[in-house]
């Protein structure tokens, strides 16, 4: 049996919608009416899930059922086809059929290999740099795995589809409780601090050091903000505080989680869910929602209206997943000059990488070219899949004249069906995909090998350089040789040169 005729197995999905109703197996299966242990066999991926049991499930949780498409499976096959595409598993007869397997029948496995391979790849990178600063005749204490933390913290919300229930529940509370209002939201939030948390807040000047924007003081129960922040940025910061108060034993159970293997991640975590909590108080879920339909998502407008800025409001729209109730299905990317990836979420079934680059054909890239605008692509992947994207830069406020300016590229996409639903659609025919830029998610997995952004050979293609043949890039005229078998081609086809 191929690939494509096994029966498609969502074990993950349903354990995910399971758990995120706080549901356990006994009672999730006396509502499909199915014995708990045939359920336990779905949710391990033993026994492929019908399709009048998916249509059950899709009406019990209020999800589409597009949605499905969207599991764990997928994104764990995307994150392995990524992590072997590293030369070093070029001499590996790797086949793309096994990983499938791999990531359908032993998801602990899979998610193991990942999380070895990301600290492999952050202690290379590491001692790279070691070797540098020793070179330069600098001491290094020790190796950062920083990095890793981040990682696993957006696996973390990933399996939570970036939808938070408790959380979403606590800000309404909040909202009732601190009868916050649109245009004092700052005072009224500083008044909740002191009579329900017993917290002062007080406004710092800026010292010699310019980067601590928020300090709380537990014994003296004191919030200390920089004047560097501005009046949005103060609010969110309040509201983040609150959260840790307020949401502590939410926050606690939501990061002891088996995703997040250290206490750094846990700390990166509960950092997270504290903004989550944030972002919701300042842009509540039922009139943030609102106001993105009749805007049609326009961002500008929307974060005019709930006082935010526009990296807030694009972070907001991917949480906007409450059953029964939810927005278009975006992915979010974030990265910097360098071209560093920072933020990454997606909900649209786009793959995004994860260890690597992003495709530089990407719309995300030329932001940086005219910062400040909006730059819109429809983009088609090498698996048929076409996605609407729009792109901007954004700069953070300033702190000061002698302060090197931070600016980010923000990245947010929706599957092309729904793209009718955005304003920045408009004038487009998104029923012509011969007019979509071809993308891909990295130089290594991507077929396209005519493209001329390549930087590194395809492993879909067996790779033939010919010194006296140039095409659009070095390794363009390997779209000359046969591609590999679409059945059982092998992960790692080893090229024959390297470019450095």
């Amino acid at each position: 049996m191929t690939t494509r005729d096994k029966p498609q197995r969502l074990g993950a999905k349903v354990r995910a919608l399971r758990r995120r109703e706080n549901l356990s197996q006994a009672d999730l299966a006396a509502r499909l009416d199915i014995s708990p242990s045939y359920l336990n066999l779905i949710e391990n991926n033993h026994r492929a899930l019908p399709a009048p049991l998916l249509i059950r499930l899709a009406q019990l949780f209020g999800v589409e059922l597009h949605s499905f498409a969207v599991d764990e499976d997928g994104r764990l096959s995307a994150g392995l086809f990524e992590a072997l595409a590293d030369p070093m598993f070029e001499n590996q007869d790797v086949l793309q059929n096994e990983v499938r397997d791999l990531a359908s029948d032993s998801p602990a496995i899979a998610r193991a290999f990942l999380a070895l391979y990301r600290t492999f790849q952050q202690t290379r990178e590491s001692a790279a740099s070691l070797s540098a600063r020793l070179f330069e005749g600098e001491r290094q204490p020790g190796v950062e795995l920083s990095h890793v933390s981040s990682e696993e913290v957006s696996d973390l919300i990933t399996q939570h589809s970036n939808y938070f229930p408790e959380l979403e529940k606590a800000a309404e509370q909040l909202w009732e409780q601190a009868q916050l209002r649109g245009d004092d939201i700052y005072p009224r939030l500083t008044r909740h601090l002191k009579e329900v948390h017993g917290v002062k807040v007080r406004i710092a000047r800026a010292g010699t050091d310019a980067t601590e924007l928020r300090r709380f003081d537990p014994e003296k129960r004191a919030l200390v903000l920089s004047e560097l922040l501005p009046t949005r940025s103060r609010k969110m910061q309040l509201a983040c505080q609150i959260g840790l108060l307020s949401q502590g034993r939410v926050i606690d159970r939501l990061t002891d989680s088996p995703v997040l293997t250290t206490d750094e991640s846990k700390s990166l975590a509960r950092v997270a869910l504290a903004n989550y909590f944030a972002a919701a108080v300042l842009m509540p879920y039922e009139p943030f929602l609102k106001a993105c339909r009749e805007q049609r998502y326009d961002l500008d407008i929307i974060g005019r209206r709930f006082v935010v800025g526009f990296e807030h409001v694009a972070h907001r729209m991917t949480t906007l997943r409450r059953p029964r109730d939810e927005g278009v299905p975006f992915h979010m990317i974030r990265i910097d000059v360098a071209g560093n990836i920072s933020k990454r979420f997606s909900a649209s079934g786009i793959a995004l990488p994860r260890f690597s680059g992003a495709c530089p054909r990407w719309n995300i890239f030329a932001a940086f070219s005219t910062p400040g605008m909006i730059r819109i692509q429809l983009s088609r992947m090498p698996n048929g899949g076409a996605y609407f994207c729009i792109a901007r830069t954004v700069q953070a406020d300033s702190h000061g004249f002698h302060a090197q300016p931070r600016i980010h590229a923000i990245g947010l996409g929706c599957p092309a069906t729904r793209a009718h639903e955005m304003v920045y659609s408009d004038g487009l025919d998104l029923d012509n995909l011969d007019s979509a830029v071809p993308v891909g998610v990295t130089c290594r997995l991507c077929e396209r090998t005519d493209c001329e952004q390549r930087a590194f050979p395809s492993l879909r293609h067996q790779l033939r350089i010919d010194a006296n043949v140039r095409g659009v890039s070095l390794y363009a005229n390997a779209a000359r040789e046969q591609p590999l078998s679409p059945s059982e081609p092998p992960l790692n086809a080893t090229a024959t040169t390297r470019s450095g």
